[in-house]
């Protein structure tokens, strides 16, 4: 059966944004304080903008990268530059440290025991944080890995293993050019490394295009 909360609306990012308030305020109202951790990609920053105009706790949320490129303070690449202007405790990757991997056990041992959210993205290819297709980061059992080079770069991020342990999980991916791995997905393809993500308590926001080779 498939656990997933599929949900096809014209307007993803501010039904994504609405969705992640209302979470990052029960979170507050059960727990005193809320953490997320977000992905980067083109579909982040709309949500972003959507998430700005919401009534979110902000001064009581922490918010954490699920992933990064290795690349200096600053750079377009990086997934940090789409986090200025949230106005919340922000604990970036550090993937300018020369030692990576010293620096994944220190952002691992930074990390809530549990996320209250998980935001991830979907790219064409069906990967999800920076898990790259055909890459053993998905078998992890560490907290934080340091993959191979990927799209030109290196990446930190989070395993299965935290993501999957988040009391909630949001995707967002829209588009035409995602509607063949979102159909993939759906129909459990162990290849598309978003099929790595635990299906119980996720929530996917799609619009008409990314939806379209599915009957929901």
């Amino acid at each position: 059966m498939n656990a997933l909360d599929i949900r096809v609306v014209d307007d993803p990012s501010v039904a994504a944004a609405q969705w992640l308030a209302r979470r990052l305020r029960d979170a507050v109202r059960r727990r005193g304080s809320a953490t997320l951790a977000v992905s980067g990609g083109s579909t982040a920053p709309p949500m972003f903008e959507a998430l700005r105009a919401c009534d979110v706790p902000w001064d009581r949320t922490t918010i954490w990268q699920v992933d990064e490129r290795v690349a200096p303070a600053g750079d377009r690449d990086r997934n940090a530059e789409q986090l200025q202007g949230l106005p919340s405790r922000i604990r970036l990757m550090p993937v300018t440290s020369k030692d990576l991997r010293a620096a994944a056990r220190r952002y691992a041992a930074s990390l809530p025991d549990r996320f209250d959210i998980v935001h991830l993205g979907m790219g064409g290819d069906g990967h999800t944080a920076s898990w790259p297709p055909g890459d053993s980061v998905v078998d992890s059992t560490r907290a934080v890995e340091v993959t191979g080079e990927f799209n030109g770069r290196r990446r930190m991020t989070l395993t299965p293993l935290v993501v999957n342990a988040a009391r909630a999980r949001l995707v967002l991916t829209v588009g035409s050019s995602k509607a063949a791995m979102v159909e993939r997905w759906m129909e459990r393809d162990a290849e598309v490394p978003i099929d790595r993500v635990r299906r119980a308590g996720t929530i996917v926001f799609l619009d008409q295009e990314a939806a379209s080779r599915l009957s929901v």
